[in-house]
C-alpha cells in the first residue's frame, strides 16, 4: 500500500485524504481543486469534474499517458508482468539492427524520362499517383532480377535508414506483391511522418499515398507490442483508420485496443470504394473531415448485422 501511494503522490503530487480515498489534481482536466478520487484499497478512481473513471488504476496512467509509473504500478499489482510493460514503454528498447538493401537492379523513378521508366510510370499514372507522389515515395523499379516488372517503394525510419520496401508488379501475368523476407515491425517511413499532426492508419502502401501523414500497417492488424503501436502511445491521442472495406472488424478490433491506451479512434468511410487506393487525395481528406468517432456501440450494431 505504502509504495502505491508512493507512486500516486509521485505523478500526481500530495492528496487529500478522506478516509478510504485520496484527493489529487486531476492530471486530464487539470481543475485548480483536488477533483480526482482514488481508493486504492478498492482499486477504483473517478474525477468529480470531467468524469474519468475506472475499476483499475492502471487504467489511468493509461489515460495520462504516464507509461513509466503504469510499469511501476503493474509491478506492484497482483499477476502484472512488469516486463509487459517495460517492453511496451521503456524508454530506450533495444532492438537488433538489421542491415537491409535496395534490389540491386533498383532505379529511381525520379528525374529524366527514358524507355525503361515508361511502363511503371503509366501504371502509377493510371492509379492516379503524381510525380509528386513519386518524388516524396522515393519510388523506384527493376527492370530485372527477383523483382522485375515491380514498382519499388522504400521505408526509411526516422533516422533514415532503410528499414523494409514493397514491391508492387506493374505486370498483369504477376503476382501482385514481392517483398523482403524481413521483419514487418517497423514504422513504415517514419521518417516522413509529422507525429505533431493527425496520423491515418491505412492497410497498404498505396492506400498511404492518397492520404495526407498516413502510415501503412501492411496488412489490417495492429499488434499490442509492435513498435508503430509504441509511438502511437508514446505520441498521440486521436487516430484515424482508413482500413478496406473488408476489414471493418478490424477497425473495431484496432480502436478497442488502442482505446485502452487513452487514444481516442475515428473511423473514415470508403464505401463504396474497397480501398482508400481507389480513391481520389480530394475525396479522401472530405472524408476525413466527416471521420466519425468509433464507440464500442458502433461494434456491437455491427456484430447484429453480420
Amino acid at each position: 500500500m505504502e509504495e502505491k501511494i508512493k507512486i500516486l503522490k509521485s505523478e500526481f503530487g500530495s492528496p487529500w485524504r478522506n478516509g478510504e480515498e485520496y484527493l489529487f489534481y486531476c492530471p486530464k482536466c487539470k481543475h485548480h481543486k483536488k477533483k480526482l478520487s482514488i481508493n486504492v484499497e478498492k482499486g477504483v478512481f473517478k474525477c468529480w469534474i470531467c468524469n474519468i473513471s475506472g475499476r483499475q488504476i492502471s487504467d489511468l496512467f493509461k489515460i495520462c499517458g504516464n507509461y513509466h509509473a503504469l510499469a511501476q504500478w503493474g509491478s506492484l499489482e497482483r499477476g502484472v508482468d512488469l516486463s509487459k510493460y517495460e517492453s511496451l514503454f521503456g524508454e530506450e528498447t533495444k532492438q537488433t539492427t538489421e542491415i537491409l538493401n535496395l534490389p540491386q537492379s533498383f532505379k529511381t523513378l525520379s528525374g529524366p524520362l527514358n524507355s525503361l521508366k515508361q511502363k511503371p510510370l503509366n501504371y502509377l499514372y493510371s492509379r492516379d499517383i503524381n510525380d509528386t507522389d513519386i518524388l516524396r515515395w522515393k519510388m523506384g523499379f527493376c527492370d530485372f532480377g527477383p523483382y522485375s516488372s515491380r514498382i519499388i517503394i522504400p521505408s526509411f525510419d526516422c533516422c533514415g535508414n532503410l528499414n523494409y520496401y514493397v514491391g508492387r508488379s506493374y505486370n498483369e501475368y504477376q503476382y501482385k506483391y514481392k517483398n523482403p523476407s524481413t521483419s514487418k515491425d517497423i514504422i513504415f517511413n517514419d521518417l516522413n511522418v509529422d507525429w505533431d499532426k493527425d496520423i491515418v492508419l491505412v492497410e497498404g502502401v498505396f492506400d498511404a499515398i492518397k492520404c495526407s501523414n498516413s502510415i501503412p500497417l501492411l496488412g489490417s492488424s495492429l499488434r499490442e507490442y509492435s513498435e508503430l503501436f509504441q509511438k502511437i502511445c508514446q505520441r498521440k491521442k486521436e487516430v484515424y483508420l482508413a482500413l478496406d472495406a473488408d476489414a471493418k472488424e478490424k477497425t473495431f478490433i484496432i480502436s478497442k485496443k488502442l482505446k485502452e491506451y487513452g487514444i481516442i479512434c475515428y473511423n473514415i468511410n470508403i464505401d463504396p470504394y474497397s480501398d482508400v487506393g481507389e480513391m481520389s487525395k480530394e475525396e479522401v481528406l472530405d472524408r476525413k473531415l466527416k471521420a466519425e468517432f468509433v464507440s464500442e456501440m458502433d461494434y456491437i450494431e455491427y456484430k447484429l448485422n453480420f
